[in-house]
């Protein structure tokens, strides 16, 4: 027998609401990845400006002498300010000449020469004082920190990641660009494919 042109519409999906449906849904997950993208990348604007005008940047914790207040692994943000307004109390990374820096919790901080300050840090996971005092004109205050967030960073750093990351956001920006049917179109084409079955005879 002969299939209606009805039936065989029916059969190729010629409805509108499916595709409207279907087309709403895609468009709500771009949407969706490229707010997301949008997000990432002004706070990475964000901070870069951050770091330029205000001194601001990043700092990882590798050890566990800032514990329970900042865990190992975690990432500070941290802005550059004069010795002298240090308090005690307050979170500071220090320059050390042949060494690297170190972030404690100022305990007492004394006045120095040439506009200097004498600070003496320690952690809050050590019993005693560091060493001895650091006499700096300027350090880095943590403004806030995330616990955890150091082990993405070095993480991200490695090459196969940034490779992989690269290859998601080019897929990404392909898929989002790619140029797409419309509903309109596709009802054209299951129109033609039933034109095309229409005299299938069973």
């Amino acid at each position: 027998m002969i299939e209606s042109p009805m039936a065989i519409e029916r059969e190729v999906g010629l409805g509108t609401e499916p595709d409207y449906l279907l087309a709403k849904r895609q468009g709500a997950v771009r949407e969706l990845l490229l707010n997301i993208a949008s997000v990432l990348g002004a706070v990475c604007i964000v901070l870069t400006v951050a770091a330029l005008l205000f001194n601001i940047t990043l700092i990882m914790f590798k050890t566990g002498s800032m514990s329970p207040t900042i865990p190992a692994g975690s990432l500070a943000l941290v802005r550059e300010i004069p010795a002298s307004e240090v308090r005690v109390g307050d979170v500071v990374t220090v320059d050390r000449p042949d060494q690297l820096p170190v972030t404690h919790r100022v305990v007492a901080a004394q006045p120095g020469a040439d506009g200097q300050s004498v600070l003496t840090l320690r952690g809050d996971a050590n019993p005693v004082d560091d060493p001895a005092p650091y006499t700096v004109s300027t350090v880095r205050i943590v403004m806030a920190s995330v616990p955890g967030l150091a082990f993405a960073v070095v993480a991200m750093s490695n090459p196969w990641a940034l490779a992989a990351v690269s290859v998601v956001v080019a897929s990404f920006i392909t898929w989002y660009f790619w140029p797409r049917s419309t509903p309109r179109e596709r009802r054209a084409r299951g129109r033609h494919r039933a034109r095309s079955f229409g005299g299938i005879v069973a």
